[in-house]
Protein backbone atom coordinates (compact mmCIF):
# COMPACT_ATOMS: atom_id res chain seq x y z
CA UNK A 1 0.00 0.00 0.00
CA UNK A 2 2.67 2.57 -0.89
CA UNK A 3 1.10 5.82 -0.67
CA UNK A 4 -2.15 5.11 -1.28
CA UNK A 5 -4.96 6.71 0.51
CA UNK A 6 -6.44 4.12 3.19
CA UNK A 7 -9.92 4.64 2.39
CA UNK A 8 -9.60 4.49 -0.94
CA UNK A 9 -7.60 1.16 -0.17
CA UNK A 10 -10.46 -0.16 1.95
CA UNK A 11 -13.15 0.69 -0.69
CA UNK A 12 -11.11 -1.13 -3.53
CA UNK A 13 -10.79 -3.74 -1.21
CA UNK A 14 -14.01 -4.73 -0.05
CA UNK A 15 -15.89 -3.13 -3.59
CA UNK A 16 -13.57 -6.28 -5.42
CA UNK A 17 -14.85 -8.83 -2.41
CA UNK A 18 -18.07 -7.95 -3.36
CA UNK A 19 -17.71 -8.67 -6.85
CA UNK A 20 -16.14 -12.30 -6.80
CA UNK A 21 -18.17 -13.53 -3.67
CA UNK A 22 -21.48 -12.26 -5.13
CA UNK A 23 -21.38 -15.54 -7.92
CA UNK A 24 -20.46 -18.00 -4.74
CA UNK A 25 -23.44 -16.66 -3.06
CA UNK A 26 -26.21 -16.42 -5.34
CA UNK A 27 -25.58 -20.39 -6.62
CA UNK A 28 -24.51 -21.84 -3.03
CA UNK A 29 -27.12 -20.47 -1.11
CA UNK A 30 -30.24 -19.52 -3.36
CA UNK A 31 -32.18 -22.49 -2.17
CA UNK A 32 -31.39 -22.20 1.84
CA UNK A 33 -31.44 -18.09 1.68
CA UNK A 34 -34.19 -16.22 3.72
CA UNK A 35 -36.11 -13.05 3.02
CA UNK A 36 -34.15 -10.35 3.93
CA UNK A 37 -35.73 -7.86 6.54
CA UNK A 38 -35.09 -4.27 6.88
CA UNK A 39 -33.75 -5.84 10.60
CA UNK A 40 -31.36 -7.76 8.97
CA UNK A 41 -30.17 -4.85 6.44
CA UNK A 42 -29.70 -3.15 9.20
CA UNK A 43 -27.38 -5.00 11.33
CA UNK A 44 -25.51 -5.73 8.43
CA UNK A 45 -24.79 -2.14 7.79
CA UNK A 46 -23.91 -1.84 11.20
CA UNK A 47 -21.94 -4.84 10.80
CA UNK A 48 -19.82 -3.48 7.57
CA UNK A 49 -19.64 -0.36 9.97
CA UNK A 50 -17.91 -2.49 13.18
CA UNK A 51 -16.13 -4.65 11.21
CA UNK A 52 -15.03 -3.50 8.39
CA UNK A 53 -14.99 0.40 7.07
CA UNK A 54 -13.97 1.69 9.88
CA UNK A 55 -12.13 -0.79 12.15
CA UNK A 56 -9.72 -0.89 8.89
CA UNK A 57 -9.16 2.16 8.82
CA UNK A 58 -8.41 2.43 12.17
CA UNK A 59 -6.24 -0.20 12.05
CA UNK A 60 -4.33 0.96 9.44
CA UNK A 61 -4.10 4.80 10.62
CA UNK A 62 -2.33 2.95 13.64
CA UNK A 63 -0.16 1.22 12.14
CA UNK A 64 0.64 4.13 10.06
CA UNK A 65 1.31 6.34 13.21
CA UNK A 66 3.07 3.57 15.06
CA UNK A 67 4.94 0.14 13.69
CA UNK A 68 3.63 -3.08 12.34
CA UNK A 69 5.10 -4.77 15.07
CA UNK A 70 3.01 -2.74 17.82
CA UNK A 71 -0.40 -2.96 15.81
CA UNK A 72 0.23 -6.96 15.86
CA UNK A 73 0.19 -6.62 18.91
CA UNK A 74 -3.21 -5.36 19.19
CA UNK A 75 -4.29 -7.80 16.82
CA UNK A 76 -3.49 -10.47 19.01
CA UNK A 77 -5.45 -8.94 21.90
CA UNK A 78 -9.11 -9.25 19.90
CA UNK A 79 -9.89 -12.93 21.04
CA UNK A 80 -8.87 -12.10 24.72
CA UNK A 81 -11.23 -8.93 24.19
CA UNK A 82 -14.04 -10.47 22.39
CA UNK A 83 -14.08 -13.02 25.52
CA UNK A 84 -13.77 -10.93 27.97
CA UNK A 85 -16.85 -8.83 25.87
CA UNK A 86 -18.90 -11.67 25.42
CA UNK A 87 -18.72 -13.02 29.22
CA UNK A 88 -21.37 -10.28 30.42
CA UNK A 89 -23.90 -11.50 27.36
CA UNK A 90 -23.96 -15.38 28.33
CA UNK A 91 -22.54 -16.16 25.04
CA UNK A 92 -19.09 -17.20 27.36
CA UNK A 93 -18.48 -18.82 30.38
CA UNK A 94 -15.96 -19.46 32.92
CA UNK A 95 -15.98 -21.87 34.92
CA UNK A 96 -11.90 -22.57 37.11
CA UNK A 97 -13.07 -25.53 38.59
CA UNK A 98 -13.59 -27.11 35.49
CA UNK A 99 -10.60 -28.09 33.36
CA UNK A 100 -12.01 -26.25 30.49
CA UNK A 101 -12.41 -22.95 32.52
CA UNK A 102 -8.90 -23.59 33.98
CA UNK A 103 -7.60 -23.45 30.20
CA UNK A 104 -9.85 -20.28 29.21
CA UNK A 105 -8.21 -18.38 32.38
CA UNK A 106 -4.54 -19.31 31.30
CA UNK A 107 -4.88 -18.95 27.58
CA UNK A 108 -6.12 -15.48 28.20
CA UNK A 109 -3.29 -14.76 30.64
CA UNK A 110 -1.24 -16.25 27.94
CA UNK A 111 -2.32 -14.17 24.90
CA UNK A 112 -2.64 -10.59 26.97
CA UNK A 113 1.33 -11.97 27.98
CA UNK A 114 2.40 -12.32 25.16
CA UNK A 115 0.99 -9.11 23.46
CA UNK A 116 2.19 -7.20 26.27
CA UNK A 117 5.90 -8.80 25.54
CA UNK A 118 5.48 -8.20 21.67
CA UNK A 119 4.97 -4.54 22.36
CA UNK A 120 7.44 -3.52 25.16
CA UNK A 121 10.25 -6.34 24.78
CA UNK A 122 13.36 -4.65 22.64
CA UNK A 123 15.84 -7.09 22.18
CA UNK A 124 19.23 -6.65 19.74
CA UNK A 125 18.96 -5.25 16.11
CA UNK A 126 19.04 -7.12 13.69
CA UNK A 127 20.75 -4.72 11.12
CA UNK A 128 23.89 -2.25 12.37
CA UNK A 129 24.06 0.80 10.77
CA UNK A 130 26.99 2.90 10.35
CA UNK A 131 28.03 5.62 12.53
CA UNK A 132 26.84 8.23 9.65
CA UNK A 133 23.51 6.75 9.37
CA UNK A 134 23.28 6.94 13.07
CA UNK A 135 24.37 10.35 13.59
CA UNK A 136 22.04 11.11 10.78
CA UNK A 137 19.26 9.17 12.46
CA UNK A 138 19.90 10.64 16.29
CA UNK A 139 19.65 14.13 14.90
CA UNK A 140 16.62 13.96 13.01
CA UNK A 141 14.59 11.95 16.14
CA UNK A 142 16.09 15.10 18.36
CA UNK A 143 14.21 17.52 16.20
CA UNK A 144 10.82 15.34 15.67
CA UNK A 145 10.76 13.78 18.66
CA UNK A 146 7.41 15.30 19.96
CA UNK A 147 6.19 15.55 17.00
CA UNK A 148 6.93 11.57 17.14
CA UNK A 149 5.77 11.07 20.52
CA UNK A 150 1.70 12.70 19.50
CA UNK A 151 1.47 10.26 16.56
CA UNK A 152 2.24 7.16 18.63
CA UNK A 153 -0.20 8.17 20.87
CA UNK A 154 -2.60 8.79 18.65
CA UNK A 155 -1.78 5.52 16.17
CA UNK A 156 -1.69 3.91 20.09
CA UNK A 157 -5.74 5.16 20.47
CA UNK A 158 -7.02 4.27 16.91
CA UNK A 159 -5.58 0.56 17.39
CA UNK A 160 -7.37 0.39 20.49
CA UNK A 161 -10.39 1.59 19.48
CA UNK A 162 -10.18 -0.94 16.30
CA UNK A 163 -9.97 -3.28 18.64
CA UNK A 164 -12.26 -2.86 20.63
CA UNK A 165 -14.83 -2.47 17.54
CA UNK A 166 -13.62 -5.96 15.63
CA UNK A 167 -14.62 -7.77 18.59
CA UNK A 168 -18.01 -5.82 19.07
CA UNK A 169 -17.93 -7.16 15.63
CA UNK A 170 -17.63 -10.87 16.74
CA UNK A 171 -20.61 -10.45 18.98
CA UNK A 172 -22.63 -8.79 16.31
CA UNK A 173 -22.24 -11.61 14.40
CA UNK A 174 -23.70 -13.76 16.81
CA UNK A 175 -26.97 -12.34 16.49
CA UNK A 176 -26.67 -11.87 12.76
CA UNK A 177 -25.80 -15.56 12.45
CA UNK A 178 -29.01 -16.52 14.02
CA UNK A 179 -31.23 -14.25 12.15
CA UNK A 180 -29.25 -14.54 8.65
CA UNK A 181 -27.56 -18.03 9.38
CA UNK A 182 -26.02 -17.47 5.08
CA UNK A 183 -22.64 -16.79 5.64
CA UNK A 184 -21.88 -16.07 2.23
CA UNK A 185 -24.86 -13.67 1.21
CA UNK A 186 -24.19 -11.97 4.69
CA UNK A 187 -20.73 -11.04 3.82
CA UNK A 188 -21.45 -9.66 0.67
CA UNK A 189 -23.85 -7.59 1.58
CA UNK A 190 -21.71 -6.60 4.28
CA UNK A 191 -18.88 -5.88 1.59
CA UNK A 192 -20.85 -4.08 -0.45
CA UNK A 193 -22.01 -1.92 2.15
CA UNK A 194 -18.72 -1.29 3.45
CA UNK A 195 -17.54 0.15 0.31
CA UNK A 196 -20.61 2.63 -0.13
CA UNK A 197 -19.08 3.43 3.65
CA UNK A 198 -15.81 3.69 2.44
CA UNK A 199 -16.64 5.68 -0.94
CA UNK A 200 -18.53 8.46 1.40
CA UNK A 201 -15.73 8.85 3.56
CA UNK A 202 -13.35 9.44 1.10
CA UNK A 203 -15.56 11.88 -0.86
CA UNK A 204 -16.32 13.79 2.00
CA UNK A 205 -12.28 14.02 3.11
CA UNK A 206 -11.04 14.24 -0.36
CA UNK A 207 -12.71 15.08 -3.97
CA UNK A 208 -9.52 14.85 -5.84
CA UNK A 209 -9.88 12.03 -8.48
CA UNK A 210 -6.55 11.44 -8.50
CA UNK A 211 -6.22 9.66 -5.14
CA UNK A 212 -8.43 6.46 -6.65
CA UNK A 213 -5.35 6.13 -9.66
CA UNK A 214 -3.12 3.28 -8.29
CA UNK A 215 0.41 5.27 -8.57
CA UNK A 216 2.46 1.84 -8.46
CA UNK A 217 1.73 -1.67 -9.30
CA UNK A 218 2.31 -2.90 -5.30
CA UNK A 219 -0.67 -0.78 -4.72
CA UNK A 220 -3.07 -2.84 -6.59
CA UNK A 221 -0.87 -5.98 -5.20
CA UNK A 222 -1.63 -4.98 -2.17
CA UNK A 223 -5.24 -4.78 -2.88
CA UNK A 224 -5.41 -8.22 -4.35
CA UNK A 225 -3.85 -9.74 -1.52
CA UNK A 226 -6.07 -8.07 0.82
CA UNK A 227 -8.43 -9.23 -0.88
CA UNK A 228 -7.68 -12.44 -1.07
CA UNK A 229 -6.94 -12.09 2.62
CA UNK A 230 -10.35 -11.06 3.17
CA UNK A 231 -12.54 -13.89 1.64
CA UNK A 232 -10.45 -16.65 3.40
CA UNK A 233 -10.69 -14.73 6.64
CA UNK A 234 -12.98 -14.81 10.07
CA UNK A 235 -15.04 -12.02 8.07
CA UNK A 236 -16.94 -14.88 6.64
CA UNK A 237 -19.27 -16.14 9.68
CA UNK A 238 -19.18 -18.96 10.82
Amino acid sequence: MDGMNHLVFITYRQAISTIFLAPVAFFLEKNTRPKLTPQILCNLFLSAIVGASVTQYLFLLGMEYTSATFSCAFLNMVPVITFLMALPFGLETINIKHGSGIAKALGTLVCVGGAFLLTFYKGIPLVHFSDQQSVSSSSEGDISSSKIKERWILGSLALFAGTLLWSSWFLLQTFIGKKYPCKYSSTVIMTFFSAIQSAVLTFSMDRRLSIWVPKENIDMLSILYAVSALNTSSYLPK
